[in-house]
């Protein structure tokens, strides 16, 4: 018998990470994303926005010491909200970023990256393996209380 850790991830037919690939051209989607002082800019605008409207209805940091780490919490949601919004709605599919970028290998990248991303997502959880059993006792079949299992 093979040994399980060395057989590449399988799909239903195969391997998963050519199984992606063949969904590629419907499924593979490029956004654009706002990173660095625009993200900052954006939370910053949001947390300045969250104090002024709690301000209007009473709320300020003498009322509620901790009103700054709720807006904050909550200028992060709406960064995100419009950021995500945004990034929606501009997409390009592979065969536009391969037509405007000039390289048809765009598809070998992203599956090669594919492929090294899930064996070091299936490393993490089998290093976690380990401490599993414990965690998941919460997850067992709950216990009769006349001390027989249910099922």
């Amino acid at each position: 018998m093979a040994d399980r850790h060395q057989n590449p991830p399988l799909s239903l037919h195969g391997d998963v990470t050519t199984e992606l690939a063949r969904n590629m051209a419907r499924d593979l989607v490029f956004v654009m994303r706002f990173m660095g002082e625009s993200q900052y800019l954006m939370q910053s605008h949001f947390h300045d926005f969250i104090l002024r409207e709690l301000a209007a209805a009473s709320v300020t940091a003498e009322t509620h010491p901790m009103i700054h780490a709720f807006a904050e919490r909550h200028a992060i949601l709406l960064r995100d909200f419009v950021f995500s919004g945004v990034s929606l709605s501009r997409q390009f599919r592979v065969e536009e970023m391969e037509e405007l970028t000039g390289d048809p290998m765009i598809r070998v990248d992203v599956w090669d990256q594919l492929r090294s991303h899930i064996a070091m997502a299936e490393a993490q959880f089998r290093g976690q393996l380990p401490e599993l059993p414990v965690i998941l006792d919460a997850w067992k079949t709950p216990k009769d209380p006349r001390g027989n299992d249910q099922k």
